[in-house]
């Protein structure tokens, strides 16, 4: 099975976690004794229902909702998918599915959007991160789970929805329409800007870790020689495979760890490693990141990081540093349950915490970016806490306190026909360097 950075990991991974706890067979019975008991009060309950609830309701739907009843108590990702939610799991992860093109959550029952992706019909039609999602077509979703109210959002391509959207900052709720599109994720774009490569990174999908060896070359073959630098773009990536991770942080070092997972066990570890040859042969790369930035963009960030191989700009990252493992418990059901923590090489856990950057960069051409809060991780009710036995550091959000040099309006910023503050402070921060390059190996040759 395929590993996901937050989503996947092998079966085999489970039996070890829960395996590894040495107990007594005291210990044991004592235990054996309150399960039966508990599980005696849960039959119970069930066959009271099943009796004389005012409508006569089948045993699949209340089995089905004691099980994610009993998930939700645990946190947000742990959950019960049968056969239509694991297809739409693995579309969306194999990189083409119908829809709208939004990666969302829920707060308190709302469904709110933590990043719309790039070139679909929801980034198209405005949506922002934030916005929190109310009616499709008029009708509720308030009270749905997430993932009814993501098959809702779906459909077939050339279809049309309507959105009511309650958007912090505005007075009221507003409609958006959009058109379905089969949503073809290109997990890769590149474009090269005042001799700097940069490299847009939307998903974490099977062709990801290619997809970026292919821009650099591509960038190499555009200029007729290497670019002064790379900004390697991570903003609004909700993740995707662990293993791609690895491959897009391996093409920047040269050597040590990249990531490592821990599970409940002490020693319930896995490690990833970078192999010798880095493909940028030592340019200074910039990662961006912000608060659409989860779970495999995190694993790159924080590695390039902790490496000091990247200069990390923007805002912080959602945070979401739980790996979930996909255990098939039926012909058409599964169970995603999460099962550890992944810690950058430092040792750092970014789950609700998230990646700090070095540089925090507003994006100051986003004219409600100061009116938006941002849903992360730790917002979450039940998120799980960044290592276990320690509460959560209260972090204050990156938007609120304004840096002097970040002063311009989204007015002023189009008049100089900047549409992107945050790439271009990056680019210009990168050529920036490369003009002070000469004077430090002047300096330095004639020491």
């Amino acid at each position: 099975m395929k590993k996901f950075a937050a989503t996947f990991l092998p079966p085999l991974a489970v039996v070890g976690a829960l395996s590894a706890v040495p107990m007594t067979s005291a210990t044991l019975a004592a235990q054996d004794v309150d399960t039966y008991r508990e599980l005696e009060n849960f039959l119970s309950v069930f066959q009271q229902v099943r009796a004389n609830y005012v409508e006569e309701v089948d045993d699949h739907t209340l089995i089905k909702g004691a099980i994610d009843g009993m998930l939700a108590s645990l946190d947000p990702h742990s959950s019960y998918v049968e056969a239509s939610d694991f297809n739409n799991m693995r579309l969306t992860t194999d990189g083409n599915y119908g829809g709208l093109g939004l990666t969302v959550s829920q707060r308190d029952g709302a469904v709110v959007v933590i990043s719309p992706t790039e070139d679909t019909p929801a980034h198209r039609a405005g949506m922002k991160a934030g916005d929190f999602i109310t009616h499709l077509d008029g009708e509720l979703l308030f009270g749905l789970s997430l993932d009814e109210a993501v098959e809702k959002m779906r459909g077939r391509p050339g279809t049309e929805t309507t959105l009511t959207v309650v958007r912090p900052g505005r007075d009221k709720p507003f409609d958006v329409t959009i058109k379905r599109e089969v949503i073809e994720l290109k997990p890769v774009k590149w474009e090269v800007k005042d001799g700097v490569g940069i490299i847009n990174i939307n998903s974490f999908s099977a062709a990801t870790g290619d997809g970026v060896e292919d821009a650099v070359r591509s960038i190499e073959r555009s200029l007729g020689r290497k670019p002064i630098g790379y900004v390697v773009d991570l903003r609004s990536n909700p993740g995707g495979l662990l293993d791609q991770a690895v491959e897009v942080t391996d093409a920047f070092l040269e050597r040590g760890e990249i990531v490592s997972e821990r599970g409940r066990a002490k020693n319930d570890i896995d490690r990833w490693f970078a192999k010798k040859g880095d493909i940028a042969e030592g340019r200074p790369v910039i990662v961006l990141i912000d608060s659409g930035s989860a779970s495999a963009s995190e694993i790159v960030a924080g590695a390039l990081q902790d490496h000091r191989r990247a200069v990390v700009m923007g805002e912080r990252s959602f945070g979401k540093g739980s790996v979930q493992s996909v255990i098939q418990t039926g012909p058409k059901s599964a169970l995603r349950l999460t099962t550890a923590r992944y810690y950058t090489p430092s040792g750092r856990s970014v789950q609700a915490g998230g990646i700090e950057p070095d540089i925090n960069v507003p994006q100051l051409s986003d004219p409600d970016y100061f009116d938006r809060p941002r849903l992360r991780e730790a917002d979450l009710r039940r998120h799980l806490v960044a290592q276990a036995g320690v509460e959560d550091e209260v972090l204050e959000d990156d938007g609120e306190a304004v840096d002097p040099r970040f002063s311009a309006t989204a007015e002023e910023l189009e008049k100089q026909g900047i549409e992107d503050y945050q790439l271009h402070y990056a680019v210009k921060t990168l050529q920036r360097v490369a003009s002070l390059a000469p004077r430090v190996q002047q300096a330095s040759g004639s020491n």
